[in-house]
């Protein structure tokens, strides 16, 4: 499946659509420290830090990420229910390393602790996983 992974500067308004059919049927703690989808969503398009995964013009994926200096943290990963288990997390993820390396980055996981999901992700792409300051 060969999807791009960008930085999300406009959304367009089936761009917006998509990512609340993305974060739609996400957990309710993937939303912390955001009171739900369309605050998470507003914030982070607000802020020039979401990046998506698109596949035929929508998006599937999409995540937080926050650039810092030495290292990058993405955070808020979620892929659309109906595209799950298809490797798209692992393309948003391997692009944003990318991304990071490229600037001269180290590119770490935020999820909080005990979630499953997000440490088999980071031990399967040997990526740092943090867990985020309360």
């Amino acid at each position: 499946m060969p999807v791009i992974v960008q930085a999300l500067k406009d959304a367009s308004y089936q761009d917006q659509q998509d990512l609340q059919k993305i974060y739609r049927d996400a957990p309710e703690w993937l939303f912390a420290p955001f009171s739900g989808e369309a605050e998470l969503i507003e914030s982070a398009l607000a802020d020039g830090a979401l990046i998506a995964g698109r596949f035929n013009d929508r998006l599937l994926s999409a995540g937080i990420l926050q650039r810092h200096r030495d290292v990058w943290y993405l955070s808020h990963l979620c892929v659309r229910k109906v595209t799950r288990r298809r490797g798209v997390a692992e393309r948003l993820v391997n692009q944003a390393q990318k991304m990071a390396s490229q600037a001269g980055a180290e590119l770490r996981l935020l999820a909080p602790a005990g979630h499953l999901e997000a440490q088999a992700l980071a031990a399967k792409l040997c990526v740092p996983l943090e867990v985020p300051a309360t």
